[in-house]
């Protein structure tokens, strides 16, 4: 029986709305039937805690079961996102005719226009790019409008923030990699810039940016937000129309990674020197005030009334919950002090910048934001303040992303259950510690036999391709990538 979805996985263009989907079983994998509609945003999120009113006695609630047997008292979990309601909301707005009902600023309403029409020469905006960039701006300008529905939205979000990121207005947009989110933050900061250049009395918009990402790779792949970056996606991928990108260059855009967030030392002393100075007064302060750090980080934002933060891989960033002793042991211990550090350094940057100078908008971009295992709420649960979502499988019927592969052959004799989609449960503890000098003697022939079988299974699958392809004449070989959790492995 052939398989049609690994055959022909492209439903929709990558530029148009889905209408097609394949539908997929409970266990996530595809029945190979197609089914005729835009597939729905299926996740478990925490359901945030009621905004509190003065005066009013606090309710107890009933625990909701969300057939995962998550939710506890203290915190409920739904199966229901909100994506879809809002996703409704923006394609009725869309299919609007004329832009007067938009509920928009004539600035906005050039740019939608602009990328949902222009005859671009080069690159042309995914429409997942765009959907995600609409959404935003429903939510900004449209839902305010609206009455007692676009109350609806507006007060989830702000519940959602109230529980989890009390001082900071987040809002997630989730886009599967590969799916283009430097674009989507460009036409963010065309669509802000623009209008707080042009209409400086707003509250809603500024000309200001703070771009904060996990690692040095991703902050210099960036630059490209820079309207004065030889390579700049304003004017090279024709984001802006022509008379518009001299409002760009008066965007003013810092992009760093989250470690600048960590206070350091203004004065350099040795631990002689330090007690030398202290002698029986009080613990010398040489660490960076919260203002001197916002000094060092971002000068070039320090005079603006207010900015809007972009986290790039938003995952790593949350305000963990306390976590139970006997919740995590070992290595995952391990692994979830060292997220939650990293998260506590991001997010506490971020609160900074929102108490000193004015945060109007966090947002977050991310395949996955998920709240990571040891951070006090349940493993793999959608950040609840996510509003939009184009996955994996949607940029796979979209031509957008390549189909990845995975093991198929599972012929690991003596057990039932398949191994190879939850692999690493089955070898992890026989995998070798991270660094070599852990590691101890490395013995490429003691492998786990799971994973040479898994191994060979895909070899199997990339020989067969080779050879077909060397078969129609191609001459570029297929590419065969095995990617390692750590050096010791690799």
């Amino acid at each position: 029986m052939s398989n049609q979805f690994f055959e022909r996985p492209i439903l929709n263009s990558p530029y148009t709305y889905p209408r097609r989907h394949w539908e997929l079983d409970a266990d996530g994998q595809p029945t190979q039937k197609i089914e005729e509609s835009r597939r729905r945003a299926e996740f478990i999120t925490p359901i945030p805690k009621p905004r509190k009113r003065k005066g009013a006695p606090e309710q107890s609630r009933l625990i909701f079961d969300e057939g995962r047997g998550l939710s506890t008292e203290k915190q409920q979990y739904d199966p229901t996102a909100i994506i879809n309601e809002v996703r409704r909301h923006v394609d009725e707005w869309r299919l609007l005719p004329d832009k007067n009902d938009w509920r928009v600023t004539p600035e906005t309403a050039r740019l939608l226009e602009h990328w949902r029409h222009h005859q671009f020469s080069g690159i042309r905006p995914f429409f997942c790019q765009i959907e995600a960039v609409e959404t935003l701006i429903w939510l900004t300008e449209v839902a305010p409008t609206l009455g007692k529905t676009g109350d609806t939205f507006i007060d989830y979000l702000e519940s959602a923030n109230e529980d989890a990121n009390p001082g900071l207005s987040r809002l997630a947009l989730k886009l599967a990699t590969g799916t283009g989110k430097t674009t989507v933050m460009a036409m963010v900061m065309a669509w802000q810039t623009i209008n707080a250049v042009r209409r400086p009395q707003s509250r809603r918009f500024t000309r200001g940016f703070l771009v904060v990402t996990p690692g040095i790779t991703i902050r210099d792949r960036l630059r490209v937000l820079k309207p004065n970056d030889p390579d700049s996606y304003y004017a090279s991928r024709e984001l802006v129309p022509n008379d518009m990108l001299a409002d760009i260059a008066k965007a003013k855009i810092v992009i760093t990674n989250y470690h600048a967030f960590m206070f350091r030392e203004r004065v350099d002393l040795s631990k002689g020197g330090r007690s030398l100075l202290q002698g029986r007064g009080e613990p010398l302060q040489t660490l960076e005030t919260e203002g001197q750090m916002l000094q060092r980080v971002m000068p070039e934002l320090m005079g603006l009334k207010s900015v809007f933060i972009m986290n790039d891989e938003a995952h790593h960033c949350y305000r963990e919950k306390p976590l139970p002793d006997a919740e995590l042991s070992g290595d995952e211990r391990k692994e979830a002090e060292e997220n939650n550090e990293a998260a506590r350094v991001w997010i506490s940057g971020l609160g900074i910048v929102g108490r000193k100078i004015g945060a109007l908008r966090v947002l977050d971009l991310s395949a996955t934001p998920f709240f990571l295992q040891g951070s006090g709420y349940a493993e793999g649960t959608l950040f609840p303040w996510t509003m939009c979502d184009f996955s994996l499988m949607d940029a796979i019927e979209c031509g957008i992303v390549k189909l990845p592969r995975v093991p198929v052959a599972d012929n690991i004799p003596g057990n039932e259950m398949p191994k190879f989609r939850e692999l690493w449960k089955h070898i992890g503890t026989r995998m070798p510690k991270k660094g070599r000098g852990r590691a101890g003697q490395l013995d490429p022939l003691s492998i786990p036999v799971e994973l040479q079988t898994a191994l060979e299974a895909l070899y199997g699958h990339y020989r067969k391709t080779f050879d077909l392809w060397a078969e129609a004449g191609i001459k570029v070989a297929p590419c065969f990538i095995i990617i390692c959790n750590n050096t010791a492995t690799s």
